[in-house]
């Protein structure tokens, strides 16, 4: 018997497998993307931190007198938008690549929302 059939063979399996690393990397990669990455989940806080600040201000405004609401609507909002910012600063694509550049401008939008219905609510009283 000879020997050639399993030479071609496996070489051509060697080939396939090399040929299909670099595919099946960047299908990884892809989806990874797709998942909460660790950008994205500091984005996500921070909308979500900016939206729970919007509540307690725009609450803060309809029950005037109420220093502490403001407070933590100003505070709160200001750490959003901080967040916010330094999110797009730092993301290196736009949306879609997993950086948490929509979130992080959500929560620039919704901070800044708290610290003007915080401020709004200040003047009230």
């Amino acid at each position: 018997m000879s020997s050639r059939p399993l030479t071609t063979a496996t070489v051509t399996l060697a080939l396939i497998l090399t040929a299909a690393a670099p595919a099946s990397a960047d299908t990884i990669t892809l989806a990874d993307s797709y998942g909460m990455t660790a950008d994205r989940f500091f984005a996500t806080s921070a909308a979500l931190l900016g939206l729970a600040a919007a509540i307690v201000g725009a609450w803060a405004v309809v029950r005037a007198g109420s220093w502490a609401r403001s407070s933590a609507a100003i505070g709160g909002g200001a750490v959003a938008a901080i967040v916010g910012v330094i999110g797009v600063a730092t993301a290196d694509g736009g949306p879609g690549t997993g950086n948490g550049i929509v979130g992080a401008a959500i929560a620039i939008v919704l901070g800044a929302l708290a610290v003007a219905l915080g401020a709004r609510a200040r003047l009230q009283r």
